[in-house]
């Protein structure tokens, strides 16, 4: 995105307060802010990664007196260290603001009943989404994942009407719905789906069985949370709120920045956070920047939806494997399903990938053609040959919060 006076002014601002956290103390040893007097010197700044935050454990990255801290979350990893993010009463207000401006966006009044269905606690997703609703003046129904049966009682004797939900958990409860034959007893208008990248048959899907306008959502913990962007009724990509960030789109592998137009990898520096402020956070999500103005009239520019993470990719005999691309691929099939996964086991000192999908049909030959599809099409988009595998719907399992396509056996 552009830089202008005022912006610049602004990233100065945050990486000064951000300097008086240890974390960044060290990481910018030598570095002035005042020094910086472009955008070419801000891109001379070296990137925050993870490992980086992980680092920082417990509150390293805090850049206020503890004592202004109201709360913590955590990064949704369940492997190394946790990375912590402290939060100061300001930060909280602003991530409702820009979590209600979502809602707005979305179309979302204080006239609805919006049915949270992520998670609480150290995870930013669920209080997220609950901020904003209140602050909109939205009926907030604070339910948490799991328990179906009382999320379809609950959505339906409370009239819900939007589904906030990651989208494998959309999916599942789109599936109860009709496998219960009560579509007709849901009054769900919208769903702002967030935390997992889908794809375009899945997005259908959804859709088409709820009977709702979807909406994706996007954030990470390290950046608040969800709420820092959304698609608008336009649909033509996920604005994002600029006066509270400001963003860059770079090639993963060399770190300069992106080509208009190219899909690659977010950056982001905060411009109005408190307890953790971050420069040039590489978020490892794959996106593109969408030139132009938006038929909304917004102002807030706008990325396109999230195609996969820079760091999920998997090499397999050579070649680079990548969700996305998958996801991509079997949305141009007729017959598949959205559902998938793919197991890949090393054997006798050669690689197998199993590729399981979902299907309606039932007829075993025409299964056995449709795998032969599959096949072929995996070896010319992708460059592997898989061992595709048709089974019936629902038969692959459902997750109610975010679902694993891709199981790595070799190691």
């Amino acid at each position: 995105m552009e830089m202008n006076a005022e912006m610049l002014g602004s990233i100065k601002k945050s990486i000064r307060a951000a300097m008086k956290g240890g974390f960044y103390a060290a990481h910018f040893k030598g570095i002035h802010a005042e020094d910086i007097k472009s955008r070419e010197d801000f891109e001379k700044l070296p990137f925050t990664g993870k490992e980086d935050l992980r680092e920082a454990y417990p509150l390293g990255l805090c850049a206020v007196d503890e004592r202004e801290i109201v709360r913590i979350h955590s990064s949704s990893g369940t492997t190394g260290t946790p990375v912590i993010i402290p939060y100061t009463q300001k930060d909280v207000q602003d991530w409702a603001v820009m979590f209600a401006r979502c809602y707005q966006m979305a179309g979302v009044t204080k006239s609805d009943r919006v049915h949270i269905t992520p998670g609480y606690g150290l995870w930013t997703a669920g209080i997220g989404f609950q901020l904003g609703a209140e602050l909109l003046g939205a009926m907030a129904i604070p339910m948490g994942p799991g328990n179906t049966d009382k999320q379809l009682k609950m959505m339906e004797d409370l009239k819900s009407t939007v589904l906030c939900a990651t989208s494998s958990y959309a999916l599942l409860l789109a599936e109860e719905i009709k496998k219960r034959g009560i579509k007709d007893r849901i009054h769900l208008k919208k769903s702002l789906i967030g935390s997992e990248r889908w794809g375009e048959k899945m997005r259908r899907r959804i859709a088409g069985e709820l009977g709702v306008e979807l909406y994706d959502i996007y954030g990470l913990t390290e950046i608040y949370g969800p709420g820092i962007g959304i698609n608008c009724q336009k649909q033509g990509g996920m604005h994002m709120w600029t006066d509270y960030l400001y963003y860059e789109i770079i090639n993963p592998k060399t770190g300069k920045q992106a080509e208009p137009g190219e899909i690659g990898e977010i950056v982001i520096t905060t411009l109005q956070k408190e307890g953790a402020p971050l420069v040039r956070y590489r978020t490892h999500d794959l996106t593109r920047e969408i030139a132009g103005s938006c038929p909304c009239g917004s102002p807030f520019p706008r990325i396109d939806t999230i195609i996969g993470r820079s760091d999920d990719m998997i090499k397999v005999k050579g070649t680079m494997i990548f969700p996305g691309r998958i996801d991509e691929l079997l949305s141009s099939i007729a017959d598949v399903s959205s559902e998938y996964q793919i197991q890949i086991d090393h054997l006798n000192g050669r690689d197998i990938v199993q590729l399981y999908f979902e299907t309606a049909l039932e007829d075993g030959q025409e299964r056995k053609n449709l795998e032969k599809t599959v096949e072929a099409a995996f070896k010319e988009k992708i460059g592997l040959t898989p061992h595709p595998i048709a089974v019936s719907m629902g038969e692959l399992p459902r997750s109610e919060k975010k679902s694993t396509r891709i199981f790595d056996n070799r190691y």
